[in-house]
């Protein structure tokens, strides 16, 4: 008995020892299976989005209102994510994250670490897809002048490289030329290697992965859909932002959506076939993972339905 209770005694301090440890962070890469497709979420960080500062509506009580059914603030972090698609032949980036730069502030750049720490290294990626040029999407793509993967090739709709990369469009533009000097040094080393290729809309980048216009939020934004085995998966960018206001409200649109009616109906539109087919979404503002499905509540709203968390895929 003596020895019965030792053990336990053990057992107990072992246990409160343990738990009085600091604990690690978890990793910032996911894994998940879509098909025979391997899709793995990579985490940049957060920023922190003044939600009632980027939507004309609804108004200023009714956001604070969805927010709080969430347990947010107007003042709410916002994640950033990117993802690798891994087909078994192709290794391909959509999206990079905000790398170097600190126009969101000090708590983005994490992804080429966890690129890395999730079995990667950029010299093996293959491809990179953007869905749009925006920096928090494009600013992983160089650093100091040069191509943080030196074997990709880089992609995006030809609106979209047309618009970004054009000077004449960078000066007709109001106030906005961070983003347009930001995409022009991203891709610089990319062009001038001959290893930045825009497609022209609905395009088959590799078997199993296909370009799908969705423009509005830039002129061309663009959401890449991941097909295999009956199974579906859209990679969807900045299709929306904020996913208690705009999975209740899809009409609600951030005041740098370029094209806000359009925004609003590619939005509509995509919500609506996700839901209807069952698709996985992988969405570049949504906590991380960020991957997920959507339920129609038959109101036009939509309710999030995450991914079950499974450690070890």
């Amino acid at each position: 008995m003596l020895r019965f209770i030792a053990g336990l005694l053990a057992l107990t301090v072992a246990l409160v020892s343990h738990a009085a440890e600091p604990l690690a962070e978890s990793p910032g890469w996911y894994r998940a299976q879509i098909g025979r497709i391997t899709v793995t979420a990579l985490w940049d960080g957060t920023l922190d989005m003044p939600v009632t500062e980027v939507f004309k509506k609804p108004g200023p009580a009714q956001l604070k209102a969805l927010l709080a059914r969430h347990c947010l603030t107007p003042a709410m972090p916002m994640s950033v994510n990117a993802f690798v698609i891994d087909t078994g032949q192709r290794i391909v980036m959509v999206d990079t994250g905000t790398g170097a730069s600190k126009m969101f502030g000090d708590k983005l750049g994490h992804v080429l670490a966890n690129l890395r720490a999730a079995g990667y290294t950029p010299e093996q990626v293959d491809e990179i897809y953007l869905t749009h040029m925006h920096t928090d999407h494009v600013g992983g793509l160089t650093v100091d002048g040069k191509a943080v993967y030196p074997n990709a090739v880089v992609r995006a709709d030809a609106r979209e490289a047309g618009h970004y990369l054009s000077r004449e469009k960078m000066a007709a533009s109001k106030g906005d030329a961070e983003d347009f000097e930001s995409a022009m040094a991203m891709l610089d080393p990319y062009e001038k290697s001959g290893r930045f290729k825009p497609f022209d809309g609905r395009t088959e980048l590799v078997p199993g992965v296909h370009a799908e216009p969705a423009a509005g939020h830039t002129p061309g934004h663009t959401v890449y859909v991941v097909q295999s085995e009956g199974e579906k998966l859209i990679l969807w960018g900045d299709l929306m932002h904020v996913a208690a206001v705009q999975f209740p409200l899809p009409a609600a649109t951030v005041v740098f959506d370029a094209m806000p009616a359009l925004s609003k109906a590619n939005r509509e539109r995509i919500y609506r076939e996700a839901a209807r087919e069952g698709a996985w979404v992988a969405a570049a503002h949504v906590g991380f993972p960020g991957i997920g499905k959507l339920r129609a509540e038959g109101d036009g709203s939509y309710t999030w339905v995450p991914m079950s968390f499974v450690w070890g895929r």
